[in-house]
């Protein structure tokens, strides 16, 4: 069993910037503060030390991918002229198809929320302008009745209603079988995210992530915390008992 008093905690680390400028991992060795007793880096250097020979290795997928991302993140930021200054350039869709291209991937599923069809449809165009072949498959595709899951009636929506359940192993089972070289999640539930990421055979990547009040922003809430969603600080979220 692990030590929670030795984390990790990266999270804590916020408070070391606010008050130094730099935490422990932004820094050389010469200049970085003291080692928080929370760092994953004083626990887990193995595991970090491991991680990287497998990123150095030339012929793994992981390596490959592992140094494509770093070059794309580069590549987000543009110097300005006369400054040491940086600014971003890309959005995350061109984040996106910089790293398929970059990874020679021609092939690009797309497992999308219903809800979401037209945020699909203008995204598959800007793939195909790209160059590459986006496969779009909906959550709700084979349109089975939520009650088929065993859930109760009155965990619907909307009750007494025809509801067809998600189904995201089709989905990522269906981009397998059209041997999809990485897949984009587009607005999937929390959840169904998850059995996606895991049935998917690709790597994949979230470029909506599903908030229904933020407008799938879910950060906002993050930001929000002095103020409009300080309530999470302080009200249990209730969740009903089976």
């Amino acid at each position: 069993m692990a030590d929670p008093a030795k984390g990790p905690h990266c999270a804590a680390c916020s408070g070391a910037w606010l008050k130094t400028g730099a935490t422990n991992c932004l820094t050389t060795a010469d200049e970085r503060p003291q080692q928080p007793g929370h760092c994953p880096a004083k626990h887990h250097g193995e595991i970090i030390e491991a991680s990287f020979r497998e990123y150095r290795a030339e012929e793994t997928e992981d390596g490959k991918l592992a140094r494509a991302a770093a070059r794309v993140e580069g590549l987000c930021y543009q110097q300005l002229p006369g400054s040491d200054a940086v600014i971003a350039r890309w959005t995350r869709v061109e984040d996106t198809i910089a790293l398929a291209k970059m990874m020679g991937w021609q092939r690009i599923g797309i497992a999308t929320c219903v809800g979401l069809l037209e945020e699909t449809r203008q995204l598959a165009t800007i793939l195909e302008a790209q160059g590459l072949t986006p496969y779009s498959v909906c959550c709700k595709a084979g349109s089975i009745d939520k009650l088929e899951l065993g859930i109760e009636e009155d965990s619907k929506v909307r009750p007494g209603t025809f509801e067809p359940a998600c189904n995201p192993i089709a989905q990522a089972e269906i981009l397998n079988r059209l041997d999809c070289q990485m897949n984009i999640i587009v607005g999937l539930c929390v959840g169904h995210d998850m059995l996606f990421a895991k049935h998917s055979r690709a790597p994949v990547t979230t470029l909506v992530c599903k908030d229904r009040v933020t407008g799938h922003n879910p950060v906002a809430v993050l930001y929000g915390q002095n103020f409009y969603f300080k309530r999470l600080q302080k009200q249990p979220v209730i969740v009903p008992t089976d």
